[in-house]
């Protein structure tokens, strides 16, 4: 016992030692990094609004310059801005201190930050040089730094209080150590003397425990290095990062993608030859690359009318046709499977459930029934497909919301990763649904669930803590169900990048040329577009009353502007998407007919499927896009748009209830409920001049560039990687917790 307490004492006495030590260091550092990391964010302001405030100082716009400046004193960080033209100071934003003066400030011709006293706190000024007209100005951007002392006391805090933690954490392992010493050393010489009086010459030697310990401490280093991976903010993805984080991460791991709709469609052709066709889908068009990327095996309902002649004994073929790198596995169904479960409960029932634009959902038992037996269908197909028990298994979409339940009872050891592409409503509007707890539970089968925003994980959160029992983590984002843990996360989708629409595409120009020809417009016509499935949800018919509202109130466009809403049929079994068509035929001629004549059309309107080279040309001629949604997951047409101008012009309109706002933030953002304040907002894009388009298509596409569809396929997959890592780390603590009592 008195060597137990020697051991605890030193290991207590050498942590309080480091603790004494570490202190101020740690704390110094605190207050550097949080300096260091203003200064940083006073550059970034700089960088980002530079030109913009040179832009209007040239022109003395004090007005839009004050209006600049107040917008940027918003962020919670920064406390004022203003201009120092010498030693006068120009557009204070409301809080500038009233002792603060540009004599300081404007002393060198250099960037500089220094820090002053005000009251009771510390401010970092920091001033930049701007020259305008040839006339050299500083821009000084003030942060108040108490939060940086608050931010090193709770550093200063928090480690004192770790650091005791490990100190009495050591002492007790310490101690614990030595009673295990202790104890085997005197069943060794116990042992050795039983033996020794038996006249034993070998006494028997005790096998060694299984060293889980260093296998622990390998899997929480493969863990770091994954983290590192996934938070890496820099990350060039593309496929061949993505390829290389899998490869490092996912080595040997097996990826299954199901959705309803399949990448490549068989069709044979009134002239009986077979065709191709690559459907119009955002989620086609997202998950695509990323399975070329990483391999795998596609599992997708089959629905064209040569599907079955072109797959293998197997119902397998291998995809993409020229250059296959990945295996499309083809599930049947009947009509009446595919009218119960596709056209009744997912898009009478759960579409118009999740998108708040007030059409009402039908919900029939009938339906109910084809869902979960056309559920059940393709989990059997899965578990087919899959060569290992721990596949990891990309579930996309509503279609499949009792999917993950039931692959998890099939295959307990597979990482499920569950998409929702669309929305998820409030939990209240969510509760009308009769099959709310089943479809929650059969969610909540996944390792890990995405939804396209942090709203819709909230919304999501909020449906289980109504509608289930359950344990909710708000700080983790997770819940535990069934004793299983669901991790919620957002993950926005994007594109590919660059767009493979985007190879042998002609100059801006010429494609404006081609675009006119094509419709008939004249040659300086003005185009804006809309692309779009004929779906309630997207706001065709809104948009064009915003037409019908621009041209009434700005007859200038009259004969110098067409707007080109091209609309693929979709779901036309169903009453709702006829009836939209026919309101957009109808509202499309009635508008032509007030607004047009002598062979000008305002609105031309094509009911057809295009093909994404197509799609992408009429990106480039157009100079304006109109997103219109009424209520959107995403929205991937709007970063289409962008990333269809490498010239850095045209001008994006995007409805604040679409995804895509959360990010592309540099277009213009629009109520579609609001058809005057739309045609405003297309008069402005048509007047827009080129510096600002220039500045706005930038950013939007820096954005969209960065943050791409492999980044967002990267980000699901390695999330996946650390969480098998880290449930690879409570097999080997559930094991060890085994071994012990037999070791003991």
């Amino acid at each position: 016992m008195r060597i137990i307490f020697r051991f605890g004492g030193i290991a207590m006495l050498v942590a309080a030692i480091v603790i004494l030590a570490v202190l101020p260091f740690a704390t110094s550092f605190v207050e550097q990094w949080s300096r260091r990391d203003v200064e940083l964010r006073s550059r970034l302001v700089f960088n980002s609004v530079r030109d913009q405030v040179s832009g209007l100082l040239a022109r003395n716009d004090t007005q839009q310059a004050g209006i600049l400046f107040e917008r940027i004193a918003t962020d919670e960080r920064v406390l004022a801005i203003g201009y120092c033209d010498g030693q006068e100071l120009r557009f204070p934003t409301s809080n500038m201190p009233p002792s603060f003066s540009c004599r300081e400030a404007s002393r060198s011709d250099a960037e500089s930050f220094s820090v002053v006293r005000n009251q009771d706190h510390n401010i970092l000024v920091s001033s930049f040089p701007l020259n305008v007209g040839g006339r050299t100005g500083h821009l000084v951007v003030l942060h108040d730094l108490s939060y940086a002392d608050q931010r090193g006391g709770e550093a200063r805090n928090y480690l004192f209080l770790a650091l005791a933690g490990v100190a009495f954490g050591a002492a007790a392992l310490a101690a614990m150590i030595a009673a295990i010493i202790m104890r085997r050393w005197l069943a060794s010489i116990r042992q050795a003397l039983e033996s020794a009086r038996a006249g034993n010459a070998n006494p028997p030697v005790e096998e060694n425990i299984i060293p889980l310990g260093q296998e622990i401490r390998d899997v929480l280093q493969e863990l770091e290095a994954s983290r590192r991976t996934i938070d890496a903010a820099h990350t060039d993805w593309s496929p061949e990062t993505l390829r290389a984080a899998l490869s490092n991460e996912l080595s040997g791991s097996e990826v299954i993608v199901v959705s309803n709709r399949e990448p490549y469609i068989h069709n044979r052709t009134e002239s009986g030859e077979i065709s191709l066709q690559i459907p119009a889908s955002g989620l086609v068009s997202a998950l695509e690359p990323v399975v070329r990327a990483c391999g795998g095996t596609w599992v997708a309902h089959g629905s064209g009318t040569a599907d079955r002649e072109t797959v293998d004994a197997n119902d397998r073929v291998p995809v993409p046709p020229n250059h296959p790198s990945y295996t499309l596995r083809r599930v049947w169904l009947t009509d009446e499977e595919q009218d119960g479960y596709y056209y009744g409960a997912a898009n009478e029932g759960l579409w118009p459930l999740c998108h708040i634009a007030f059409v009402r959902p039908i919900f029939r038992e009938a339906d109910w029934q084809y869902y979960r037996s056309v559920n059940e269908k393709f989990a059997e197909a899965i578990v087919a497909e899959a060569k290992r028990e721990d596949p990891i298994i990309l579930v996309q979409d509503y279609h499949f919301a009792l999917l993950p339940r039931m692959i998890r009872d099939r295959l307990p050891r597979a990482t499920i990763v569950t998409f929702w592409h669309i929305p998820w409503p409030n939990a209240e509007t969510f509760g009308i649904c009769p099959w709310r707890e089943e479809i929650i539970d059969g969610l909540l089968g996944s390792s890990i669930l995405g939804f396209h925003t942090q709203a819709h994980c909230n919304n999501f959160m909020d449906a289980v803590d109504s509608y289930v029992e359950s344990r909710i983590d708000r700080e983790k984002d997770s819940v535990i169900f069934g004793g299983e843990e669901t991790l919620i996360r957002p993950y926005p989708i994007s594109i590919e990048w660059p767009p493979t629409a985007m190879e042998g595409q002609k100059p801006v120009e010429e494609c404006r040329r081609i675009v006119r020809e094509r419709l008939g417009l004249s040659p300086d016509m003005r185009i804006g577009v809309g692309i779009e499935r004929f779906d309630y949800t997207k706001g065709i018919l809104d948009r064009m009353q915003a037409i019908d509202v621009l041209l009434t109130e700005h007859p200038e466009w009259h004969g110098n502007f067409a707007f080109v809403q091209v609309a693929a049929p979709t779901r036309s079994k169903l009453s709702n998407y006829r009836q939209l068509q026919e309101e957009a035929e109808a509202l499309a001629r009635d508008i032509n007919e007030r607004h047009g004549g002598n062979g000008y059309e305002p609105i031309k309107l094509l009911v057809r499927h295009h093909e994404p080279a197509q799609v992408f040309e009429l990106f480039r001629a157009a100079d304006l896009c109109i997103v219109s949604s009424l209520h959107d997951g995403m929205n991937l047409v709007a970063k289409e748009f962008v990333a269809a101008r490498d010239d850095e012009q045209g001008v994006l309109i995007l409805s604040a209830f679409a995804g895509a706002s959360r990010e592309l933030s540099e277009a213009l953002i629009v109520n579609p409920y609001n058809a005057h304040a739309m045609g405003e907002a297309i008069n402005r894009a048509l007047t827009m001049p080129q510096p600002e388009q220039r500045e706005r298509m930038r950013l939007m596409r820096d954005q969209v560039k960065e943050r791409n569809v492999y980044r967002w396929a990267g980000q699901m997959l390695l999330a996946a990687s650390r969480l098998r890592k880290q449930q690879r780390i409570r097999r080997l603590i559930a094991r060890g917790r085994k071994l012990a009592p037999a070791n003991a």
